[in-house]
């Protein structure tokens, strides 16, 4: 009986316990509702406030980028300095970038729209951290900081390139420039054509309409699969008259590269035969009625008629020793090539770039362009070949051949050859 009464007195105090507990939970939770009613209309009413909006705002849409990027091409009358100075740092950085440059070889001469790209620190100002310059359409050279943050290293950059080989032939119904352009070939190659050949062929002479030729060169394509540049020709063969006149290119030793015909005899010549491409002979060697002074005279060179602006290219290796005002030959170029020939090329509407007094130049590199300086009726080149001291006709020069491979050399070439025309016959083939 005494044990029945306990066990209810412990009931008893379970279910007030449960009450107290119950009515404790009920007030809590009323008191945190009320305090986050009261923070939900503090956090509403400081949302109005249009100070903090604008904070806000700032820092969720105003995130500057970590790095800023300055892009650049050169152009006419920039230099490194010039270009450096563009950048908005302190004149030690700008020295220290100046230094790198300069100790490149590949940068020694700035080319137009040539390309920069600087990469700044926006959390240290006045600091770049790398910055690339294009050498030509298939490099660049990456400056990168060093560790000690006082000078850049560099190092080459080949751009992901594919390099193909094109096979193009065509007859010439106009000329040889027009029909080799409108087959699709970069006037580059077309340029270096005319140059292997000019040795041997004169193109307003010797060139007649159902002619043809036929050509393998290199293409560098991008990943877009557009053309970015050109390279070497590989295979030639111009066809005149039904004959053929063929050229290899073939490296007969270390680096040195040359073409050579199905003999193995060397195209090069001291001078070419013409230092211009697609012109027309309007006035030949000798005597003539001057069109501007009205009388007769001995004409010590030979005019070639062609467009203005057409490229006017060195016959020759060999030290410039006047480019400039040259009286009545208008802006003129005269070069000097070995102790027996100088050429001179007289007109000009402006020197090729690079071009002045002093200057190294190549056989085949553009030293001018056509146009009607000086006395003049219309745009030509007037080209002289002097020999000894005596201005010759250039048209009858006779010069000796360039290399001829023997022995061992010519065994080579003849290997090399027919690789080319297995490669002739493969690219014909995919073109059928």
């Amino acid at each position: 009986m005494k044990l029945s009464k306990l066990d209810n007195l412990k009931e008893y105090y379970v279910f007030i316990w449960l009450i107290i507990v119950s009515f404790l939970g009920i007030i809590i939770f009323t008191i945190y509702s009320s305090n986050k009613s009261e923070q939900n209309i503090k956090v509403s009413s400081s949302l109005e406030n249009i100070y903090l909006q604008k904070t806000i705002s700032e820092i969720t849409h105003n995130l500057k980028p970590r790095f800023t990027y300055f892009e650049y091409s050169s152009k006419p009358g920039d230099n490194f300095q010039v270009i450096v100075e563009k950048l908005n740092i302190n004149n030690k950085e700008k020295n220290k970038i100046l230094s790198s440059i300069k100790k490149e070889k590949t940068l020694k001469v700035l080319r137009i729209n040539q390309k920069f790209l600087f990469k700044l620190d926006n959390l240290s100002p006045d600091k770049v951290t790398e910055f690339k310059i294009e050498t030509d359409k298939k490099n660049e050279i990456l400056f990168t900081r060093t560790s000690k943050n006082e000078t850049f290293n560099s190092k080459v950059i080949k751009k992901n390139f594919k390099k193909k080989l094109v096979y193009k032939e065509t007859l010439i119904s106009t000329s040889l420039y027009n029909n080799a352009l409108q087959i699709g070939i970069s006037p580059n190659i077309i340029i270096e054509f005319a140059r292997l050949y000019g040795f041997q062929i004169d193109f307003q002479r010797d060139i007649w309409k159902n002619d043809s030729f036929q050509i393998i060169y290199e293409e560098f394509v991008n990943e877009d699969k557009k053309i970015v540049d050109t390279g070497n020709i590989i295979f030639a063969n111009l066809n005149l008259q039904n004959m053929d006149y063929q050229l290899y290119k073939y490296e007969y030793d270390k680096d040195k590269i040359d073409y050579f015909d199905e003999n193995g005899k060397s195209v090069k010549k001291t001078l070419m035969k013409t230092p211009i491409n697609g012109a027309r002979l309007s006035s030949s060697y000798g005597k003539r009625k001057h069109p501007i002074l009205g009388y007769t005279k001995m004409h010590l060179g030979t005019d070639f008629a062609a467009p203005k602006g057409t490229p006017i290219m060195a016959s020759g290796d060999g030290k410039v020793t006047k480019a400039g005002w040259c009286g009545g030959g208008g802006n003129c170029v005269k070069i000097k090539h070995n102790t027996t020939y100088q050429t001179v090329y007289a007109h000009m509407s402006k020197f090729g770039r690079g071009i002045k007094k002093g200057a190294r130049v190549k056989q085949g590199q553009i030293i001018g362009y056509v146009g009607s300086t000086g006395l003049s009726t219309g745009p030509h080149l007037h080209y002289e070949v002097i020999e000894n001291g005596k201005k010759i006709n250039s048209q009858k020069l006779k010069l000796p051949s360039g290399k001829i491979l023997k022995g061992d050399e010519r065994k080579k070439f003849e290997v090399n050859k027919i690789k080319i025309d297995v490669l002739k016959s493969n690219l014909i083939s995919r073109l059928n």
